[in-house]
């Protein structure tokens, strides 16, 4: 099963896991993960949050959070990336760390983040290299994710 395939495939049950884990911190750790995502290759422009909120916005799933609110933790994380990439990892690590003693919940964040990450059928190696990373933070393996 290719990477592409196996994100298809888990956006079909997105929405009945995620209707489990409607909290902040579900919430910022998915905006976290894709903050991580979205700077794995040293810059976040316009266009990536432009793909985030446009997921967001579309994906019957995720429309149990307030974009507004959505929007406004992204920032947050990104701001932490432009202000230092050290200091903005952490941050958004800290955040996605939350979940670990669920890996239910860690299972799924990784599902939303890979699910927005690959919306453009562009997932590159440095994104992948991320949700590795992630899996770990997570104690997950990332071969579970097709990783």
């Amino acid at each position: 099963m290719t990477f592409f395939t196996w994100v298809k495939d888990q956006q079909k049950h997105l929405q009945d896991s995620i209707s489990k884990f409607k909290n902040k911190d579900f919430m910022d750790a998915v905006v976290a993960g894709y903050a991580l995502v979205a700077a794995a290759d040293g810059n976040i422009d316009s266009a990536e949050k432009q793909k985030m909120a446009g997921f967001i916005s579309r994906s019957e799933e995720l429309r149990v959070f307030d974009m507004n609110h959505v929007i406004d933790r992204f920032n947050h994380f990104v701001s932490g990336f432009e202000f230092d990439s050290i200091i903005g990892k952490r941050e958004a690590l800290k955040a996605i760390g939350k979940l670990k003693n669920n890996p239910e919940a860690s299972r799924l964040v990784i599902r939303v983040c890979c699910a927005i990450g690959s919306a453009n059928n562009n997932f590159d190696e440095y994104e992948k290299q991320v949700f590795r990373e992630i899996s770990h933070h997570l104690n997950l393996t990332p071969a579970e994710f097709h990783l």
